[in-house]
């Protein structure tokens, strides 16, 4: 390891592992991913689930900052982890504000506007970090002021404009700020940029799918708090179970791997590139996946368990409907673009799989909720047999030629 001007951070290596330190920064995301499905659970309804999703994209952005930063100084040292501790404590009000940011309540602060300025302040805390870590790299200091002018400035902004107004209005404005944003990194490119250590990349990005799937099962058991148990209580929590399972199998068993196997493979901006395209683009769909099917599994739970208000063939309604089937949809087809940026190789069953899954909203509000949940966590392990089957014939095609 080397020491940077001043020893007050210290440079990693390729072999670099996740520390304890970052570790303890991801829990406050853990809070942070719960309060968005807090927010649709709230009001659900399509323009809700795409406000909570531009939500989510904007606290995605402040976790991958520093999954990269991570990956080139150590968390842990002395310097990075105040600034760590400080990013925590700024995403934990930021947090706090998500139930009410897009129907602020009168009186007290503004949990738009705090919520802006907050983000605001991770972007600019994650710049200067990058900037201070590496005193002597042009190319990134150079790139470091491109994003700044690009991927920053501009899109805080729109947010703060957005704060204006309420509803659809800012909802578009907020909207218009995160296209500028994830549009701006393409703009400053992969120049100055970079991958210290692979494995510890991989290992951050599938320890926030972790956390992804860990909050689709608490939001199952929020949803039979303070109700008695039942059989089909028992029954509804074991096949939220079992779908999270799958998705966790094709991810960890298939995904992961390849996907660090080919990181690992490549070196210089087409090392950075393939980072950005599969971790930093690519994990959001599977993460905003996990999140809308929470909120459908989390309803699901609370019918079931609710007999006084439901019965046991009340299917889900409207928008809920959709997310149960439709989080699956947008994991799947994340998941495809992530072999298909991966191997090359066309992922047929889970590209069909996530259309069908997306397309399936107005059959779950056919069936009774139970019933549809049951048949999708079974859907799900057999797209995920069906995918693996294919991809073990390929491989085994390849090696033979």
């Amino acid at each position: 390891m080397a020491w940077n001007r001043e020893r007050a951070m210290v440079a990693t290596g390729d072999d670099h592992k996740v520390t304890p330190a970052e570790l303890f920064f991801d829990l406050v995301f853990v809070y942070a991913i719960t309060q968005v499905t807090a927010l649709m659970a709230a009001a659900p309804s399509p323009v809700r689930m795409v406000g909570a999703m531009v939500v989510l994209a904007l606290l995605w952005w402040c976790w991958c900052a520093f999954a990269w930063l991570g990956n080139v100084v150590r968390a842990d040292s002395g310097a990075v982890f105040g600034v760590l501790v400080t990013v925590m404590a700024v995403v934990l009000i930021v947090s706090l504000a998500v139930p009410d940011v897009f129907a602020d309540e009168p009186g007290g602060l503004s949990a738009p506007l705090v919520f802006v300025l907050c983000y605001g302040a991770v972007r600019v805390l994650h710049l200067t970090s990058y900037w201070l870590s590496s005193p002597g790299d042009t190319a990134l200091r150079a790139t470091l002021r491109r994003t700044a002018l690009a991927s920053v400035l501009p899109p805080l902004v729109l947010l703060l404009m957005g704060c204006a107004y309420d509803g659809r209005v800012q909802l578009l404005w907020w909207l218009g700020a995160v296209a500028v944003d994830y549009g701006g990194i393409y703009v400053t490119g992969s120049s100055g940029w970079r991958v210290n250590s692979p494995g510890h990349f991989a290992e951050r990005h599938g320890l926030i799918v972790i956390i992804a799937l860990g909050e689709s099962i608490v939001a199952m058991g929020v949803g039979v708090s303070d109700s008695p148990l039942s059989y089909a209580v028992l029954g509804a929590s074991a096949a939220g179970l079992l779908l999270s399972a799958g998705l966790w199998r094709l991810y960890f068993r298939q995904l992961g791997e390849a996907a660090e196997h080919r990181l690992t493979g490549l070196d210089g901006d087409d090392r950075t590139r393939f980072a950005r395209d599969v971790y930093t683009f690519l994990h959001l769909p599977l993460v905003a996946g996990v999140v809308l099917c929470a909120l459908g599994m989390k309803k699901v739970l609370q019918q079931v368990a609710d007999t006084a208000h439901y019965g046991l063939a009340e299917p889900l309604h409207g928008a809920v409907a959709w997310s149960l089937t439709g989080g699956v949809g947008v994991y799947l087809l994340g998941a495809a673009a992530i072999v298909l940026r991966t191997s090359g190789r066309r992922p047929t069953a889970l590209a069909v799989g996530g259309v069908c899954c997306l397309a399936a909203g107005p059959l779950v509000g056919l069936v009774p909720a139970l019933v549809a949940l049951a048949v999708l966590a079974a859907a799900a392990a057999l797209l995920v047999g069906l995918h693996s089957r294919r991809a073990t014939r390929t491989l085994g095609a390849v090696e033979t030629a």
